[in-house]
């Protein structure tokens, strides 16, 4: 009988073979085979290491193979097709009314953003463009005494973070809402603001791999260089900042565009582990001392 490293092998082969494109979970196709064969059999991706000499029953390959199938038939992503995905450690739903979490934002999340927040202090956050709500929810877990608002544009997003908060059993703690960025937030404020916006430039969406048509352009395109909304959250965020909160943002290839478009601004490029500088942070006082270059440019 076929081992579980036996069949990772086969379906990573199978992947390659197809030229399928990584990114929604996963980085390569025997990190993607992993991913599925662990799912078929209820293992979890930090336990899959110790199963590898496990046999895997009939009726389990079956559904394997049909995965891997539709898998590369569809070009659909991976934690669409299994209903999951994997952010922070922890286990979300996901399907096609939002995007695949991917953030990586998560690793500063686990960090408490520390130093740049004093953690006893932090009450408030705001995680907005929410998506499948697993900032949100992350943000939760690392800041216990906080309440946090999720916010979102979609009805259709706010129903799948509506299912992880409850699965989660954080619905005392955060708070989903429907809104156009701040725009119905009023004179709420926070002591800390996430945000994993749209930041796709309209002409790129052309470009991309077969993979990202199946995610909502809604939560991918943002205006002509990809910056329209970055920008409006920039122009907006200082009074819904308190004082001494930071604004995490998280703006993927458009990194170089939005310093390019702001010169003059400090922000602070936060390094991931595998060296990844496409999340920036700014303080509420940074904030407001560039707040016409914000709002002249929204």
């Amino acid at each position: 009988m076929s081992t579980v490293a036996d069949i990772i092998r086969q379906v990573q082969k199978r992947f390659a073979r197809a030229g399928l494109y990584y990114g929604h979970g996963t980085e390569t196709a025997r990190d993607e085979a992993a991913w599925l064969v662990g799912h078929v059999l209820k293992i979890a991706p930090d336990k899959l290491a110790t199963r590898l000499n496990k046999p895997i029953p009939p009726a389990a390959l079956k559904k394997i193979d049909a995965l891997t199938a539709a898998r590369i038939q569809t070009r659909r992503p991976l934690a669409y097709l299994l209903k999951e995905a994997w952010f922070a450690g922890r286990k979300f739903y996901v399907d096609e009314r939002v995007i695949v979490p991917r953030s990586l934002t998560g690793e500063f999340i686990a960090e408490q953003f520390q130093p740049w927040i004093d953690v006893k202090r932090v009450r408030r956050v705001l995680d907005l463009c929410t998506g499948s709500g697993c900032m949100a929810i992350a943000c939760a877990q690392a800041f216990p005494r906080a309440r946090v608002d999720a916010a979102d544009i979609s009805a259709q997003a706010l129903a799948v973070a509506r299912l992880n908060v409850k699965r989660h059993r954080l619905g005392r703690r955060v708070r989903l809402l429907r809104s156009d960025l701040f725009r119905a937030l009023k004179d709420q404020r926070y002591d800390v603001i996430v945000t994993n916006p749209p930041y796709v430039a309209r002409a790129e969406m052309k470009t991309l791999p077969r993979e990202y048509l199946h995610e909502p352009e809604l939560a991918l395109v943002s205006g002509r260089d990809g910056l329209d909304a970055i920008v409006r959250i920039l122009a907006e965020a200082p009074r819904h900042l308190n004082p001494g909160g930071i604004l995490v943002g998280e703006v993927g290839n458009s990194a170089p565009a939005l310093q390019g478009k702001f010169p003059s601004v400090p922000f602070v490029w936060l390094t991931t582990s595998t060296g990844d500088e496409s999340v920036f942070l700014l303080t509420a006082e940074e904030l407001v001392r560039q707040r016409r270059a914000f709002r002249t440019a929204s």
